[in-house]
């Protein structure tokens, strides 16, 4: 199973360079919560809702969502190797939370530092 950073969604949204491919897409995706309102508050915020929304929310719909629960919120509290961003920390904990009932996750990100740090943790990157 993959989970799916914000980077990746924004990507494929915003049409960059660096987006998956519509083949990425088919896999077991999941993610956290998180990259709805990540995911949301950055479309609204470059004013594209009236030509985004539906599409940034049809793409989340691909993707098994994780709820912010206490367990994922306390391992976000306690200290990363190497030290990372909040919203970063609240990605790793959601992976970790999800691995700890036996799934096997690869992150797949655009973004470097949380990739590095997923790495640290043992998480393998996905190619996207």
């Amino acid at each position: 199973m993959i989970y799916v950073d914000t980077s990746v969604v924004l990507a494929h949204l915003l049409a960059e360079d660096r987006k998956p491919s519509e083949a990425f897409w088919s896999q077991p995706l999941v993610s956290s919560r998180l990259t709805e309102y990540e995911t949301m508050v950055r479309v609204h915020a470059l004013r594209v809702s009236s030509t985004h929304e539906e599409p940034a929310r049809e793409l989340l719909s691909r993707l098994a969502l994780l709820e912010l629960s206490p367990l994922v919120l306390g391992r976000a509290l306690d200290p990363f190797t190497p030290p990372v961003r909040t919203l970063d920390a609240l990605h790793l904990a959601s992976i970790e939370y999800l691995r700890g009932r036996g799934l096997e996750i690869r992150l797949a990100s655009f973004d470097v530092r949380l990739n590095r740090a997923a790495e640290s943790l043992g998480i393998p990157i996905a190619s996207v």
